[in-house]
């Protein structure tokens, strides 16, 4: 089962309680690289292609998709029938009447008979196929905001093990506008109405649940990184190559003890047999205000402007409106995901309002051990997150 229970501590000043989440997860045997790739080290399963020739082949998998056929299709949304929500309803009772700790961090503790087959089969999607899934119909226009944090939660332990998302060690993340700017260095794009242009976050899957939207804009955007790869191979092999050289991206003032202000891991990854991308341009450009980070040379501003207007080709990317109630889940690993800029209705309370959770997922692909700059390990369902000195997760639920 994904996920298990420790000692609860205090979240942050806000004078709740949280849980600390211990990840459990199965190692899926990891694919071969193609043999015309030559002898790796066994240890590594990694590779950084040194000319043109040596990039990895044109990937054909299920998440190199295009926007627009993506966006004709419906399959990629699963839609809670009465059944599902009642089922939800029971664990949510069963769990606010055990009161056996803040939140339901482990699956077992939030036992959904039916509904667990479907979310199993919707993370085999997001890890092998298309990447993304949107579950719709969670009545959060009848729940409170508790109940509708426990329920996402909940569901989310189906999926993977929760990971901290901040220094605050939060692992149920609010996605609003708090008043802040990007132009600090120690604000996250999340926590404004900036848009946030595409990105990766550092987990296997992100999971959002709207609960209010914004009076205008908000949308959500989605784009394979595989097809982004696929082009970049196929128009300018020798800008794709630099992407698999290591870049400075800043932490954003959230540094681990005995670690840089900014990790160096490649935009693009080959490791055993699959590609893994990492990206997040603005804190690529802002890395470049730390006096040790290594300077970005022409070519690689070169490579990553073609990589954004690959993401911003609506031939590549799709949008998603999501409403109250709607679900959306991502593989950060072939996935790119972004929001656009928004503007808030007048009333605090009709503020857009989105809880974020960032999953490790059991049977998740193997990552290079660059990751663990980021991920600070790369044991499949225990990695992902910002971990801290002293930080000491919690699940702030009621925001």
């Amino acid at each position: 089962m994904p996920g298990s229970l420790r000692d609860p501590r205090p979240c942050g000043n806000r004078g709740g309680t949280g849980v600390v989440a211990v990840a459990v997860g199965s190692n899926r045997v990891a694919r071969r690289a193609p043999s015309h790739w030559g002898t790796l080290n066994a240890a590594r399963r990694t590779r950084i292609p040194m000319n043109i020739d040596e990039l990895p082949p044109e990937q054909r998998i299920p998440a190199a998709w295009y926007g627009p056929q993506m966006a004709a299709r419906d399959d990629w949304t699963l839609r809670l029938d009465d059944a599902d929500v009642a089922e939800l309803e029971a664990a949510l009772r069963a769990w606010t009447g055990a009161e056996t700790g803040p939140a339901p961090l482990d699956a077992r503790q939030f036992p959904l008979p039916r509904l667990s087959g479907k979310l199993h089969g919707l993370r085999d999607e997001l890890l092998e196929g298309r990447g993304f899934a949107l579950v719709r119909g969670l009545p959060v226009d009848r729940w409170t905001q508790r109940e509708a944090a426990l329920a996402f939660i909940g569901i989310g332990a189906h999926l993977g093990s929760a990971r901290s998302q901040n220094a605050a060690g939060h692992l149920l993340g609010h996605v609003r506008d708090v008043g802040l700017s990007s132009k600090d260095p120690n604000v996250r794009i999340y926590q404004t109405s900036e848009r946030q242009t595409f990105h990766t976050d550092s987990c296997d899957v992100v999971g959002l649940l709207c609960l209010r939207g914004a009076r205008r804009g908000g949308e959500s955007l989605l784009v394979s990184s595989v097809t982004i790869f696929n082009e970049m191979r196929r128009r300018r092999p020798d800008l794709a190559r630099l992407l698999f050289e290591p870049l400075a991206t800043d932490r954003r003032g959230e540094v681990p003890e005995g670690m840089k202000p900014y990790f160096e891991i490649p935009v693009f990854n080959w490791h055993s047999g699959r590609l893994t991308t990492i990206y997040q341009r603005q804190y690529i450009d802002s890395a470049q205000r730390l006096p040790d980070a290594p300077r970005l040379a022409s070519a690689q501003v070169e490579a990553l402007d073609l990589f954004d207007a690959l993401a911003e080709d609506p031939a590549l990317n799709m949008r998603m409106d999501l409403r109250p109630g709607d679900m959306q889940f991502v593989h950060n690993h072939v996935l790119l995901h972004d929001r656009t800029a928004f503007e808030n209705w007048p009333e605090p309370g009709r503020h857009r309002h989105l809880l974020r959770l960032w999953l490790a997922c059991p049977g998740a692909r193997p990552l290079p051990p660059v990751f663990a700059q980021r991920y600070g390990s790369v044991t499949v369902g225990d990695r992902g997150g910002i971990v801290l000195r002293g930080t000491a997760p919690c699940v702030p639920v009621d925001g």
